[in-house]
């Protein structure tokens, strides 16, 4: 377990030193005046405390996907560690920074905005589409997959679908129209904290019980033999890097109280996602004493059934209610916000003030009309979409950071090599995925790095020419 225990004081001082060295390039100004004071309305613009935007935020941004994609990701072996462990201090962490504190910068604005306003009009429009569709495709997702499993499991005598489908979707619209501090602000921090013990208990039993991890190879050994570029930079998305982040961000930028607590809040919520990660690849991998075992063990029952088994041998009964709690609360947790993160979008692209509650049931009724159609389908097919969606969102998000740092005549190469790695694995992905184009990796492989060479190539050039007199503040 040495590797497992090394990765994660890499990951704890990754804040320390490099989340530092974020905060002092981005440039914090302590005395300005941030929207939760400036725009304050008692629906989204709200002061709260910068623990509980942590765990709110913490929450927001995990749910199952630390957890689910450390799991598939945990079938490479431990080199899924490399990616966790760099993937969040040097991408993903510099991305959920950015996400965050431009939107603070700029009256909380959402991604499609700040992507707009640093990467030009093109990118706003195709931004405010993007978004609203992937953030309606979480929402739907995480009603339908708790419904079926409280429906399985008889929860309150309730066995079916269709009732738990209807009290799930009752409470998405009251989180999504009512005041942030109403639900949000009162039962996230406490999920968050959960979901924290939960993986710090796992994590803690996995050295006191002495269970091993496979030895680190350069070897593919994943059972299937699925290859390690750029597939693992794929499943492991919210352990890593996600774009899913940046439509949460903006939700706790229009709460935080002060910039000084930006690095704690969204750079320290991707730290703590990482070591999640982290926690439940090792635990994956060597509870089922390596890769052969835990593919049987997911092909049989899925992920929620390993993440089940492993909490109830490790914790007992409080183990398994920890695991339901992760299985069912988590993705409801992100489906909600979800879904607030898509009016608020919306509401940002019609300028439409979202103070008076008959406003936000204008735009929350057709969206919440459009998910429950989706919710009718079989969205297996249109669900693998996602994940590429997903970590594109996030590359197009550091161009943008990348952008910004650039036109201010700061350090951008924060963010623009991390853009330009993430530019060449999306790329790759959608060119032999078999939801994509199905190409070989003899052409993916060349074709994904050069298309990340030369848009980073073109980023340089038009850096090149910005005016700095006239450049885009924030």
């Amino acid at each position: 377990m040495s590797l497992f225990l090394i990765s994660i004081v890499v990951l704890v001082a990754g804040y320390f030193v490099y989340g530092k060295l974020i905060e002092n390039v981005f440039g914090i100004q302590e005395q300005r005046q941030t929207p939760a004071h400036a725009l304050q309305d008692g629906v989204d613009y709200v002061p709260m405390p910068w623990y509980k935007i942590f765990l709110i935020q913490f929450l927001n941004i995990a749910g199952l996907g630390p957890i689910y994609g450390a799991i598939a990701g945990a079938l490479w072996g431990p080199k899924a560690f490399i990616w966790i462990v760099f993937g969040s201090i040097f991408a993903g962490g510099v991305h959920d920074y950015f996400s965050g504190m431009l939107s603070v910068r700029n009256d909380g604005a959402s991604v499609s905005e700040i992507v707009g306003k640093y990467l030009g009009s093109t990118a706003k429009q195709f931004m405010r589409v993007f978004s609203v569709v992937l953030l309606i495709l979480v929402g739907t997702v995480f009603m339908t997959g708790p419904a079926k499993l409280l429906g399985n499991l008889k929860f309150l005598g309730i066995q079916s679908y269709q009732i738990w489908l209807a009290i799930i979707i009752v409470y998405y619209f009251l989180a999504t129209i009512l005041p942030v501090d109403k639900i949000i602000g009162k039962i996230y921090p406490l999920f968050g904290a959960a979901l924290l013990v939960m993986a710090v208990g796992i994590g803690s039993m996995l050295v006191i019980k002495g269970y091993q991890l496979p030895a680190l190879t350069m070897d593919n050994i994943h059972p299937k033999g699925l290859p390690i570029w750029p597939l693992l930079f794929i499943t492991i998305a919210c352990g890593a890097i996600s774009g899913f982040h940046a439509t949460q961000s903006p939700l706790m930028a229009r709460c935080v109280e002060n910039e000084k607590y930006g690095r704690r809040i969204f750079y320290g919520s991707m730290i703590a996602e990482g070591i999640i990660a982290l926690i439940w690849a090792a635990a994956a991998m060597s509870f089922y004493q390596g890769t052969e075992g835990l593919a049987a063990a997911n092909a049989a029952g899925g992920p929620g059934a390993v993440v089940y088994e492993i909490s109830r041998a490790l914790l007992g009964g409080f183990g398994g209610l920890l695991a339901m709690l992760g299985v069912i609360a988590c993705p409801i947790t992100s489906g909600d916000t979800a879904f607030r993160s898509a009016r608020l979008v919306v509401a940002d692209f019609l300028k439409t003030n979202q103070s008076k509650i008959g406003k936000r049931l204008i735009l929350a009724i057709p969206l919440f009309a459009v998910g429950f159609a989706l919710s009718l389908i079989d969205f297996n097919i249109v669900w693998r979409y996602f994940a590429w969606s997903n970590q594109t969102l996030a590359t197009l998000m550091l161009w943008a950071s990348a952008m910004y740092l650039a036109q201010n005549m700061k350090f951008h190469w924060i963010a623009s090599i991390p853009a330009t790695f993430m530019t060449a694995v999306v790329t790759t992905y959608i060119l032999q995925a078999p939801e994509g184009f199905k190409l070989s990796t003899s052409i993916s492989y060349p074709v994904g790095i050069v298309t990340a060479v030369v848009i980073f190539a073109l980023f340089l050039f038009k850096i090149k020419k910005i005016d700095h007199s006239t450049s885009v503040k924030a």
